[in-house]
Parts: structure tokens; C-alpha cells; sequence
């Protein structure tokens, strides 16, 4: 008996190790579970660095043909949320965007991305900022494997229509979140 659920037990978590290794996973070595001055924006208010975090991802799944990230608060009061960052057409052998890269003229995206206007009204990311007193947001950061090189839009694209088209042109995402909250 011992020796049958020896086995069963050493089988269930190699079968789980062989998965877990092929799955799609974004981390990011600079963001903890709450962002920080570093990330949040300098405007509305805020008066942060607007730095935006390292991102990395490994197993992509077969068939990617391009990546996009984007960060995105549900919390924000407007009914529809708020798009931070939304970048895209970023090609399918880059598996890392480098700290402050969502800055536009640091030029640090790789070579061909585009990052597309955010809820802010700017080009490239746009940090945590949510109102004062309105307690914790957060802030769901994503990177898309996509089924196509390029989507077809440019810089000034608003974030619905890059959101529908990241939509219908997505294999596999993965998501990490950071919090952010502002107090007087």
C-alpha cells in the first residue's frame, strides 16, 4: 500500500512540475506587491517618478507571432477603469522589457513596439494614481501572446480599440498585480 501511493504521489507532482514549467508567466524583478513613488505618475496630483517596471516572461506558447503589455486599474472611478500603459507589436523573440522602457523617449521599448495613448491622454505608461482617501487599487499589469506580427494600429489608438483587438488576437496571457493607494 505505502509503496502504490508512493508512486501515485511522486507521478501527481512530476506531472505537475513537467506542467507548471511550460506555463506562459510574466515576473518582474523591480515591482513588489505595492508599487511604490518610483512607479506611481507625476500629474493629476501625484507627484511620482513614473518609472515604469521591468517585465519578463518565459514560455510562450507555439504560434506567438508578437507581444503586447498593458496595465490597466479596475478600481479607478469612472465605470470603465483606467489604461496605464498599452504597448504593442513588440516581436516574438524579446521576452523582457527593460525598467522605464514605458518612458517614450528613453527609447528603451524594442525596436518596432508601439505604445499607443492611455487614459491619461499620453503616449507610453502612465503610473498608479488613483484619488486620495479612495483606498487600495490595483493594478493588473498583463503581457499578451498574440497570433499576428503586427495589429494594425498606431500610437494614437485609443485603449477600447487596442483592448478589442489584443481581444481577438490573443493565444495566452499572463498577469501580475501591484497595489497602489494614496492618502492625504
Amino acid at each position: 500500500m505505502f509503496k502504490s501511493n508512493f508512486f501515485t504521489i511522486l507521478f501527481i507532482a512530476l506531472s505537475f512540475n513537467a506542467f507548471s514549467q511550460n506555463t506562459f508567466t510574466l515576473s518582474s524583478n523591480t515591482l513588489g506587491g505595492n508599487a511604490t513613488k518610483v512607479e506611481e505618475f507625476n500629474g493629476f496630483g501625484c507627484t511620482g517618478e513614473n518609472t515604469s517596471p521591468q517585465l519578463s516572461w518565459v514560455n510562450a506558447p507555439e504560434g506567438t507571432k508578437s507581444f503586447a503589455v498593458t496595465m490597466y486599474d479596475p478600481d479607478a472611478p469612472t465605470g470603465s477603469g483606467w489604461w496605464h500603459w498599452l504597448a504593442f507589436d513588440i516581436p516574438n523573440d524579446i521576452n523582457e522589457i527593460a525598467k522605464n522602457a514605458g518612458n517614450v523617449e528613453s527609447k528603451l521599448m524594442p525596436a518596432g513596439a508601439i505604445q499607443s495613448i492611455t487614459d491619461y491622454g499620453a503616449y507610453g505608461y502612465g503610473g498608479p494614481c488613483p484619488p486620495e482617501n479612495h483606498g487600495m487599487h490595483q493594478y493588473v499589469i498583463t503581457v499578451y501572446a498574440l497570433k499576428v506580427d503586427k495589429l494594425g494600429l498606431d500610437e494614437n489608438t485609443n485603449p477600447a480599440v487596442v483592448g478589442y483587438y489584443l481581444w481577438n488576437n490573443t493565444i495566452a496571457k499572463s498577469s501580475i498585480v501591484t497595489y497602489y493607494e494614496r492618502t492625504k
